[in-house]
C-alpha cells in the first residue's frame, strides 16, 4: 500500500517515520508550515508533496494527523480536497481529535467519491508516536480497519476497534475529558500548595501514596517538582479545544457539563494570559501566577 500523510507536526512526525522505517511503506506528505523537520523522511524515502490532491492521487491510504475538525473538513471538502481527488477504494485514516458529527460529514463525502473513513484518534503522546507505540480508538466498519491493519501496526502498540464510525471520536473526546480535567484540577491544587510553601516533593508523594495516584500524576510530577514541561509536550491551547469540543458533543447530547464548563474556564484563563505555546504542566505556573497578580 501506498500511504499518505497530512500533518506531520508532532504526533504525525513521528507516525511517518515509524511508516517508512518499521512498516517499509512508501509514503508520500503533504508540505506544510506546521510540520516538524522532514529531513529525516525525506532520507528514508519520504516525498514531499505541494497539494492535498497530489497525496490523494498517490496514495491507498491517508493519515490525516492536524488540530481538529475545521482542519479535517477543509482538508476532505475544498474543491481540491480529498473527496475530490482521491482513488476509488482510498481508505482515510482519521487520528485528529475531532467532532464526531463532522466525522460522520466527512465519511460521508469521502463515501461518495469512492473510498472509506475510519476514525482513529491517539491516546498517547508524540514519544509513543516516535517510538511507535501509540494507541489508537478506531470507529468504522471492521473490514475497513482489516484493510489498513498493516500500516496502523508501523506506528502502534494497541488498536481497539470501538464501534462504528464516530466512536473513535467520541471516546476521545470522553476520554480527554477525564484526562485534561484530572490535570487541570491538579495543577490549581500544586498552585495553591506553592503558593502556601507546601514542599513540592512532599505534595507528589502524598497524592502518589494516597487518592491522587494517577497518569494525571506522573505526567505533571516532573513540572511541580523541578519545573521540567517536557514530560507532556500538549500545548495549552490544544487541551482547550478538546474541552470545548467535548462540551460541544455533549451539549448535542442534551448531557450536563457543569464540570466542564469550569474547567473550559480555567484552561481559556490561562490561554489568554500564557504564552502562546505554554504546554499542559506549565499550568501549575499559570494558575499561580494569576493568582499572585
Amino acid at each position: 500500500m501506498n500511504v499518505g500523510i497530512i500533518g506531520v507536526g508532532l504526533m504525525g512526525h513521528g507516525i511517518a517515520r515509524n511508516v517508512l522505517s518499521r512498516g517499509g511503506f512508501a509514503l508520500h506528505f503533504l508540505d506544510h508550515p506546521g510540520n516538524q523537520p522532514t529531513d529525516d523522511l525525506v532520507d528514508l524515502g519520504g516525498r514531499a508533496c505541494a497539494t492535498v490532491a497530489e497525496i490523494a492521487a498517490a496514495s491507498d491510504v491517508v493519515i490525516l494527523c492536524v488540530t481538529g475538525s475545521p482542519q479535517v473538513e477543509a482538508i476532505v471538502g475544498a474543491p481540491d480536497g480529498l473527496a475530490a481527488s482521491l482513488r476509488k477504494g482510498t481508505i482515510v485514516v482519521d487520528c485528529s481529535t475531532a467532532l464526531p458529527d463532522s466525522t460522520l460529514r466527512m465519511a460521508e463525502m469521502v463515501r461518495k467519491a469512492g473510498g472509506d473513513y475510519l476514525d482513529a484518534p491517539m491516546t498517547r503522546t508524540a514519544k509513543h508516536a516516535h517510538e511507535g507505540t501509540l494507541n489508537l480508538l478506531v470507529g468504522g466498519a471492521a473490514e475497513t480497519l482489516d484493510a489498513v491493519r498493516p500500516v496502523l501496526a508501523s506506528f502502534t502498540e494497541q488498536v481497539e476497534h470501538v464501534g462504528p464510525l464516530g466512536h473513535g471520536h467520541r471516546l476521545k473526546l470522553l476520554h480527554n475529558y477525564v484526562s485534561v480535567g484530572f490535570m487541570t484540577l491538579l495543577a490549581e491544587a500544586a498552585a495553591q500548595a506553592a503558593d502556601t510553601g507546601v514542599d513540592p516533593q512532599v505534595f507528589v508523594d502524598v497524592l502518589a501514596n494516597g487518592g491522587g495516584a494517577s497518569a494525571a500524576l506522573d505526567r505533571l510530577a516532573p513540572f511541580i517538582v523541578s519545573q521540567d514541561r517536557d514530560a507532556l509536550p500538549f500545548f495549552v491551547s490544544n487541551a482547550l479545544k478538546d474541552i470545548d469540543y467535548y462540551r460541544d458533543m455533549s451539549d448535542a447530547a442534551g448531557a450536563q457539563t457543569t464540570v466542564a464548563d469550569g474547567v473550559s474556564a480555567a484552561l481559556s484563563e490561562a490561554v489568554d494570559g500564557g504564552p502562546a505555546d505554554a504546554y499542559v504542566p506549565e499550568l501549575v505556573r499559570l494558575f499561580r501566577t494569576r493568582k499572585d497578580g
